[in-house]
């Protein structure tokens, strides 16, 4: 009787630890879930307006709960809506935007790779002291290189026009992914690569066998980074583009209001949803790989 007793006692610290652990939790979910509301609140304005008429919007403010909904503001402002001179909607800026983005995306994550193996993993002399300067460009402020950049572009030829920018966010990107690729791929132990030197294998051999496929965490980190971080981009869209050839980003300032100096707030807010869901869609898709890429060394 004296041992069932003891199993049925009330034990009042561990019921009051408890209690501070589910308080605790609670707390903490309810403030997340405020933030993330509040965080969202701008997005989900802008939605709703984009399927409100430009009457109801004048007529109720832009934060109303819709009366009636249309998708037909979607498909002017991807099609009819008048934009920095050209009534073509946000179509073309689109796809300069994605004529920008994939290359640069591409192209500097090949050099952040084959820049990160070599620093890694076949170290010599002032390896340490290249790293530091290539990594420099991480630091360096965007507005330092519009001179410079000018000069380059207007010598080659590519002034106003997506190679441009391709070859400017290109540039500008190997910094990132050098530095996120070195310190990802100093982690794999030099006993992989001096057996395979050992075996023969040459340079591009172990780049090909050995470190690419152990490199898809840091793949998915600096393809997210950089083509969001591309597509996003404002200011050199800005300085060296104009007309046909910006990039959404920049042709979405110059909203003409179709000639007329209405502002259409609704075409304009579908036209900003658009610009948002490519790296909207590669966050969702790609953003728990992201995060455990980051985890294995890419920002160590």
């Amino acid at each position: 009787m004296a041992d069932a007793n003891k199993h049925i006692e009330f034990d009042p610290l561990a019921t009051g630890s408890k209690r501070r652990r589910f308080m605790s939790k609670f707390t903490v979910y309810v403030l997340l879930t405020v933030f993330g509301l509040y965080y969202l609140m701008p997005l989900v304005i802008i939605l709703m307006n984009s399927m409100r008429p430009l009457e109801e919007i004048v007529r109720t403010g832009f934060i109303a709960i819709p009366q009636s909904i249309s998708f037909q503001y979607w498909a002017e402002a991807w099609g009819t809506f008048c934009i920095a001179g050209s009534c073509e909607g946000v179509s073309r800026f689109f796809s300069n935007s994605l004529w920008m983005a994939i290359p640069a995306t591409i192209i500097s994550t090949a050099f952040g790779l084959v820049n990160g193996y070599i620093l890694s993993k076949w170290r010599f002399r002032y390896s340490g002291m290249l790293f530091g300067l290539i990594t420099l460009g991480v630091f360096l402020p965007q507005q330092m290189t519009l001179l410079p950049w000018a000069f380059v572009l207007g010598n080659i030829g590519l002034s106003n026009t997506i190679s441009g920018l391709v070859l400017i966010h290109t540039v500008q990107g190997i910094a990132f992914t050098t530095l996120f690729c070195r310190n990802y791929f100093i982690n794999i132990p030099d006993d992989l690569i001096k057996a395979a030197r050992i075996d023969g294998a040459g340079f591009w051999r172990i780049f090909y066998k050995i470190v690419l496929p152990l490199s898809p965490p840091i793949l998915v980190v600096t393809v997210i980074w950089q083509f969001t971080g591309i597509w996003n981009e404002f200011l050199f869209g800005t300085v060296f583009t104009s007309g046909a050839t910006q990039p959404i980003t920049s042709a979405i300032v110059a909203f003409s209001g179709s000639g007329t100096g209405v502002r259409a707030y609704n075409v304009e807010a579908a036209a900003v949803i658009m610009a948002a869901l490519p790296p909207l869609f590669i966050y969702v898709v790609g953003g728990k790989y992201f995060v455990r890429g980051l985890t294995q060394g890419a920002v160590k």
